[in-house]
């Protein structure tokens, strides 16, 4: 089972493998309450698995707990945040 980790000291969420990194999101701190997702990444062993789709959710979990509102310029982030209106809440405007 592939788990999404948060990774503050890097700004990331993450998801391990055996050997290292399956899949990372990464995110710049705007401000106290804006954080804007600028890449994601899911190795190609890994592709197709909705990992990438755990990154988000794990983030969207985190923001909504803290405050925080989300600017995802990363093209894959920004294309699920307009397709999943689930997420509207924590979407900048």
């Amino acid at each position: 089972m592939h788990i999404a980790e948060h990774d503050t000291d890097n700004k990331r969420f993450l998801i391990r493998d055996n050997s290292g990194i399956a899949a990372v999101m990464t995110y710049v701190i705007s401000s106290p309450e804006l954080y804007i997702i600028d890449h994601t990444f899911v190795e190609n062993a890994y592709r197709g698995q909705g990992l990438g789709d755990k990154l988000i959710q794990a983030m969207v979990e985190y923001t909504r707990e803290n405050n925080i509102k989300i600017l995802p310029l990363c093209p894959f982030a920004k294309g699920r945040f307009e397709r999943i209106s689930e997420y509207a809440d924590v979407l900048h405007k």
